[in-house]
């Protein structure tokens, strides 16, 4: 099982400050996250899924995917 990070970890890869997440999960919205108790924290993989899945398209990325 690969170790959870919890929300300054996760934050700090996405590039966003800790209050946005915690922002976040109080309007249901952002990664997955997962509680155990009072401990929130997310899986790397959940983190990298939502990076991947919030790209946006643009011109030049569409050009250079055609190649």
């Amino acid at each position: 099982m690969k170790a959870k990070l919890r929300t300054p970890a996760a934050a700090a890869l996405l590039g966003l400050r800790p209050n946005t997440l915690e922002i976040w999960r109080h309007q249901k919205r952002g990664p997955k996250f997962y509680k155990i108790g009072r401990c929130v924290v997310y899986d790397q993989d959940d983190l990298e899924a939502y990076v991947a899945a919030h790209g946006v398209l643009t011109v030049d990325t569409m050009k250079r995917d055609r190649k």
